[in-house]
């Protein structure tokens, strides 16, 4: 097996990753990259090579990924800043001679798609195929995760659900059902120059997440469609920052509001009304949907409604 380079390795997909190759039999072929070696410890027990790499420090790059022929590029968490940080891991990668990059990316990174987050990803696979690697680009939907477990909790907590969204769909996807996708394509042949979308099964819109949430937390959540500003606004008397800052959170929420507020008109407008079937095409097995983790998480919801009295 080829060895295999992962960059934020000690993040949420970076681990769930790891765990899932350490399940397969690869420990040994994997070098972990990290701004914090000591949150990977137990990895270096497992068999891993855990090495220092800050995407913000490029010349500790080189290093960090010399031995690996395939890398697992997951994408930073500053939308709106990450090419400068992932061009100094696509350059080091092709100088030390990784051979393939699998790239965390979006489910539509059009130049007319709104969102500011498909700028990012957009750049990124360009400078994947003008790295002179071969590429393959797991273009990952909505994460379900965050609006249900991250989010759903404070829908719940306020009995509202501000958007902007005006009835736009989406199939929102499960986080492990993304990694999986990275995990089939790093250890199977032919995903060479290959872009997948990697989709959720149904294409929903809030409202339907919306009913979902009420049934089975037992307290309704209404949906309240307002539009961009009304967003800013919401977002600010959260205390979420317009723009990205690393590692910060508000509420469950670890994003910025130029980000969500660009993200809800492009689902507005029907660019992320995309559903595939990539998840079994590459995995085996269908997709889960956005109830099937309503349901598995369904303990969770109803804890949240009682905190609330209801």
């Amino acid at each position: 097996m080829a060895r295999i380079v992962i960059t934020g390795a000690s993040g949420q997909y970076g681990r769930m990753a790891t765990d899932k190759l350490i399940a397969k039999g690869f420990a040994d072929d994997l070098i972990l990259i990290t701004r914090t070696p000591a949150k990977l410890e137990d990895r270096e027990a497992q068999g891993c090579d855990v090495r220092y790499g800050d995407f913000d420090k490029p010349e500790t790059l080189a290093d960090a990924v010399r031995g690996a022929e395939k890398m697992l590029l997951i994408s930073g968490t500053r939308v709106g800043a990450r090419v400068p940080q992932h061009k100094a891991a696509i350059d080091a990668a092709a100088a030390n001679g990784v051979k393939h990059i699998f790239y965390t990316s979006f489910v539509n990174v059009e130049e007319n798609n709104p969102a500011i987050v498909t700028i990012d990803h957009r750049e990124t696979e360009n400078l994947v195929k003008k790295s002179g690697c071969a590429w393959t680009f797991l273009r990952d939907a909505h994460y379900a995760d965050a609006m249900i477990l991250n989010a759903g909790p404070g829908f719940i907590a306020s009995g509202t659900w501000f958007t902007s969204t005006d009835g736009g769909r989406e199939a929102m996807v499960w986080r492990e059902d993304c990694v999986d996708c990275a995990v089939a394509a790093l250890t199977q042949d032919g995903h060479e120059n290959k872009a997948y979308p990697i989709t959720g099964p149904n294409s929903e819109n809030f409202e339907e997440v919306a009913a979902m949430l009420s049934k089975v937390s037992g307290k309704e959540v209404k949906l309240v469609e307002t539009n961009d500003e009304g967003m800013y606004a919401h977002f600010d008397a959260l205390g979420i920052p317009r723009e990205p800052i690393d590692d910060q959170t508000v509420a469950g929420i670890p994003w910025n509001s130029d980000d969500m507020v660009s993200f809800e008109r492009s689902i507005r407008e029907g660019y992320l009304d995309i559903c595939t079937d990539d998840v079994e095409k590459l995995t085996g097995r269908k997709a889960r949907s956005v109830r099937e983790l309503i349901d598995a998480n369904a303990e969770f919801l109803k804890q949240a409604a009682r905190d609330t009295g209801a």
